[in-house]
Parts: structure tokens; C-alpha cells; sequence
């Protein structure tokens, strides 16, 4: 059961590498403002994510976007999104990746 569970955080974390920030070409999971993924027995995700700021101009639709490619994962039965400003984001919340991609390593 545990492995299932792993496998689907997998899956959670490769449809969002595939959404990306439009003001910085690197995906929202890279740039950190993922905060935590967490999936129950009966299929249910929990995603705490946050924006680069909270002036973003993607504030709604950003996060829409990572509920509607969740909940599409087979197994998923639902998603339930919350966006919080803290800790507030930073640079220093970028992967390896992310700096990579943005020439700051």
C-alpha cells in the first residue's frame, strides 16, 4: 500500500514539473513553490503550494491549473489545493535544476 502511495506522489510531482511559472521559464515544482504533496488511502492529495509572490499574475490560474492536472492522474479521487504565503517564497527555495535553468549556478 505504502509503495502505492509513493507512486502516486511520484506521478503527482512529474504532471507538475510539466507547468510552468510564465514569467520564469522553469516548472513550479523547480522553482519551489511546491510545499508539500500528501496522498491518503482513498486516493486524496493534499498540495500546499505557494506563488513568487502574492501579487503574481497567474495568482488563480496557477493554482487551477495544478488542481485540473492532479485530479486527471489515474487513482487520484480528489485534490485538495491550499496556497499559503508562508513562508513566503524565495530564490533560496530554487532546486539545482531551477538555477541551473536561470544561470545562477
Amino acid at each position: 500500500m505504502a509503495n502505492e502511495f509513493l507512486q502516486l506522489e511520484g506521478e503527482i510531482i512529474n504532471v507538475i514539473k510539466t507547468i510552468f511559472d510564465p514569467e520564469i521559464p522553469v516548472n513550479v515544482y523547480d522553482l519551489g513553490l511546491i510545499y508539500e504533496i500528501d496522498v491518503n488511502e482513498e486516493g486524496k492529495a493534499r498540495i500546499v503550494m505557494t506563488l513568487t509572490s502574492p501579487n503574481c499574475p497567474v495568482a488563480e490560474s496557477l493554482p487551477e491549473e495544478v488542481q485540473e492536472k492532479v485530479a486527471s492522474i489515474d487513482g487520484i479521487t480528489s485534490v485538495d489545493l491550499n496556497l499559503t504565503f508562508d513562508p513566503p517564497w524565495t530564490k533560496d527555495m530554487l532546486s539545482e535544476e531551477a538555477l541551473l535553468e536561470l544561470g545562477l549556478l
